[in-house]
């Protein structure tokens, strides 16, 4: 009896490896046919499983799996479409139809030699529901500080409602001073709806709002960090104050945005203020989010989508969300478009540079057109694994003529991307593939000449503070460099 139990055990032991093989073999099967997405991806994920058995699935599982498989998100894109449609019924207007046919003329922007973006808006409004308007003011931001004084005031001056929704919101002093600011409104009976992200407050404890709560504001989390939900990020920062100020942009809420915290320095951002049309697509934008997260959901009425004042010079603009619940990756193909019609110059700046197919090769084609393509990322990076694919990208772009900068000064987070002196977009959607799939973004597309003056003469006064990637230098980098860059490229549509 005792020998064959020991022979069981023997041949159970004997016959391990082979199982385990058979069943990582079958977890890469999963890999490749459940998704069928873009063979780079595909193949990284089969590396990790591959190096790393059952650990390597067990990470698909977590941060891997196709976001637009999951019912979750479909349901909630149904969800949107009825509240746009309700939107639409409650504005007294066949907005649709009006905005179709206004678009549809193709003659848009008046503004001379701009006309080649007209199909730009185009495709912002039937892929991505952008509404265009050019009834707006715009303020422009590119720190901190600056940025959120104004949008404290602002917050104390609101009569109605104040709806904010944010990635991070640090339990600091500026994040304490912007609870306790909306506390005082939630007391004094104006509506303060606060939606943040699971991931991105995941370390922010949920007393450090209790303030805003106790005084009668609402807080909501979108998508908790539960199993399998962890990769997915709503990315997106609003602001919304009595449907007439609108902020969006590149800032979140803490101490390090203003640039108090030692490690990153001077923090270099871009945030918009924005007064017009616009504001009520921020508003639609934040009203559907909201109702998808809490079981308080906001009916829509016309007190959240007031009339304002009409601009005699105003600036034209649209809105453009994208994420899982979105059926187009609708940001990326604007990038894309405005990549594609750029005649003299495209002026690139993101932290984080680890961009698909579609890009890397719209800017390489721009680079050999005789176009001037600059882009600009952190010289200190708060994530090395991604610099290291930055780099790797940055390299082949220099090759065919890309002028590349680090920036010096402290740490860049601006998401801005300038063409012509003539259109611009400033978001929250960087330039790399987790933006551009993953991420729930937020992107203002800005049609004017004064807007993109301002936004370029930031740019080229930050080129101050940069050092500019050589490429001999490069091609000489150590080994060790080559190492990383490879490793992080192969790994980067996982990022």
């Amino acid at each position: 009896m005792i020998n064959d139990i020991k022979i069981l055990l023997r041949d159970i032991i004997l016959w391990l490896p082979s199982a385990a093989t058979v069943l990582n073999i079958f977890f890469a099967i999963v890999v490749v046919f459940y998704e069928r997405r873009n063979p780079a991806v595909t193949w990284a994920w089969l590396v990790i499983i591959t190096l790393v058995p059952y650990v390597g699935f067990i990470f698909y599982l977590l941060v891997g799996l196709d976001s637009r498989k999951y019912r979750v998100f479909a349901a909630k894109a149904s969800k949107d479409e009825k509240i746009y449609d309700r939107l639409i019924e409650i504005s007294g207007s066949d907005f649709l139809q009006e905005q179709s046919s206004f678009i549809g003329q193709r003659n848009i922007l008046q503004v001379k030699g701009a006309e080649h973006f007209n199909d730009m808006i185009y495709l912002n409004f039937f892929s991505g529901n952008g509404a265009f308007s050019n009834n707006n003011h715009l303020t422009l931001f590119f720190e901190g500080k600056s940025k959120f004084d104004e949008m404290l005031a602002d917050i104390r001056a609101a009569k109605h409602f104040i709806h904010l929704q944010y990635y991070i919101v640090r339990n600091d002093e500026t994040g304490c001073r912007l609870i306790e600011a909306l506390a005082e409104k939630a007391a004094e009976g104006v509506d303060v709806r606060f939606l943040i992200d699971g991931m991105g407050c995941i370390w922010t404890p949920r007393r450090a709002f209790m303030p805003l709560t106790a005084a009668g504001g609402r807080l909501a989390e979108f998508l908790p960090p539960h199993f399998i939900r962890i990769n997915f990020r709503n990315h997106r920062k609003i602001c919304v104050i009595d449907g007439d100020i609108g902020y969006i942009g590149g800032l979140n809420v803490g101490n390090e945005y203003l640039g108090m915290v030692k490690r990153f320095g001077y923090w270099r951002d871009t945030h918009l203020k924005i007064k017009g049309d616009a504001v009520s697509q921020l508003e639609l934008r934040f009203l559907m989010d909201w109702n998808f997260c809490s079981p308080d959901g906001i009916k829509l009425s016309d007190g959240y989508f007031p009339k304002v004042i009409n601009y005699t010079k105003g600036v034209a603009m649209q809105i453009v969300s994208s994420g899982p619940d979105t059926a187009q990756h609708n940001i990326l193909y604007a990038y894309v478009k405005m990549i594609n019609e750029a005649d003299k110059s495209v002026y690139i700046q993101s932290p984080y540079f680890v961009p698909d197919d579609s890009i890397f090769e719209a800017l390489r084609i721009a680079a050999l057109s005789g176009i001037d393509v600059r882009i600009m990322i952190p010289a200190h990076p708060d994530h090395p694994f991604v610099y290291w694919a930055s780099l790797s990208y940055l390299g082949e772009l220099l090759e065919v003529g890309v002028k590349c900068y680090k920036y010096e000064k402290g740490f860049v987070h601006s998401k801005v991307v300038m063409i012509d002196s003539l259109v611009s977009s400033v978001g929250t959607a960087n330039m790399d593939v987790r933006s551009f799939k993953l991420n729930f973004e937020c992107n203002a597309f800005i049609y004017d000449q004064e807007v993109a003056a301002a936004l370029e003469e930031q740019y080229l006064r930050d080129i101050e503070d940069c050092t500019l990637i050589d490429g001999e230098e490069y091609k000489n980098r150590s080994h060790w460099t080559k190492i990383r860059e490879s490793v992080s490229r192969l790994l980067s549509p996982l990022l």
